[in-house]
C-alpha cells in the first residue's frame, strides 16, 4: 500500500522581504543595521539563560557576536530574521527558517532567541504567526517543523501553545556544547493551518489586550493542553 496521491508540486524558497504585522516586523538580517541592537538587548539577560539550549553563545563582546552573525546568519538556509518591536522601537529578537526542502514542502522554524523585553509578549507571538503565515499562505509548504532539546520544557510548552503537535523523540540526535541532546519533534500541517490561523487572528486582535497590554483571552489552538 502506498500513501495518498497529492497534487503538490514544489514550495517556494523564502525571499528577503520584510514580514510586517500589527506589533512587529521581521527583517532579513543586516549586520550593520541590526547587530548592535540585538547584542545590547540580548545582554539584558544577565544570567545568559537565553543561550542555554542554543548550540552557540553567549557572546562576551559585540565583535564576537557580529562575527558569528557574519559566519552563520547570512545564508539562505538557515534564513534569519531580526524581530523589531513597534511598541518599543527596537530590534529585540531573532528567528530563522531552516532545513528548507521545497521539493517536499517541508521547512522548520528554529534558532529562536528572544531578549527579555520580547519574552512572554504579544509581539513574540505575532513574530511566530508571521513566519507561520508566510510558510503556508505565501510559500506553499505542506509541513512546518519545530524541534528542540527535550529538556527544554519552555520550548516544548511554547510549541504546543503555538499550535504544533508533538510527534516524538529522536534520542541522542546531537552533541551540543559537550552534552547529549535528545530532540523533541513537533509540526503543523497545511491542512491544519486554516483553523489555527483563525485563532491567531482572534488572539492578536487589538481588542484582546487591555491598556497594560495584558491579554483578555489566551491563544487557543486546540493543542495547548
Amino acid at each position: 500500500m502506498l500513501g495518498n496521491k497529492v497534487s503538490f508540486k514544489k514550495a517556494k524558497i523564502p525571499k528577503k522581504i520584510i514580514l510586517n504585522g500589527k506589533y512587529v516586523k521581521l527583517e532579513p538580517i543586516i549586520i550593520k543595521k541590526h547587530g548592535k541592537f540585538l547584542f545590547e538587548n540580548f545582554q539584558k539577560d544577565q544570567k545568559n539563560i537565553i543561550w542555554k539550549y542554543l548550540p552557540y553563545g553567549p557572546f562576551n563582546s559585540y565583535q564576537n557576536f557580529s562575527e558569528w552573525l557574519r559566519k552563520f546568519c547570512l545564508s539562505n538556509d538557515p534564513f534569519f530574521y531580526a524581530i523589531y518591536s513597534k511598541k518599543i522601537k527596537q530590534y529585540c529578537g531573532m528567528a530563522s527558517y531552516l532545513n528548507i526542502v521545497p521539493d517536499h514542502g517541508t521547512i522548520e522554524v528554529g534558532h529562536i532567541n528572544y531578549s527579555p523585553i520580547l519574552q512572554n509578549s504579544k509581539e513574540g507571538t505575532e513574530a511566530m504567526y508571521l513566519m507561520m503565515s508566510n510558510v503556508f499562505n505565501n510559500l506553499g509548504y505542506r509541513r512546518y517543523e519545530w524541534k528542540c532539546n527535550n529538556l527544554n520544557n519552555d520550548s516544548k510548552k511554547a510549541a504546543k501553545r503555538l499550535g504544533f503537535k508533538y510527534e516524538g523523540l529522536f534520542r541522542q540526535m546531537f552533541v551540543i556544547k559537550g552534552r547529549n541532546r535528545d530532540t523533541a519533534w513537533f509540526s503543523i500541517l497545511d491542512k491544519e493551518w486554516k483553523n489555527i490561523e483563525k485563532n491567531y487572528s482572534k488572539y492578536l486582535s487589538e481588542s484582546n489586550f487591555d491598556e497594560q497590554d495584558r491579554q483578555k483571552n489566551k491563544l487557543q489552538t486546540n493543542n495547548d493542553k
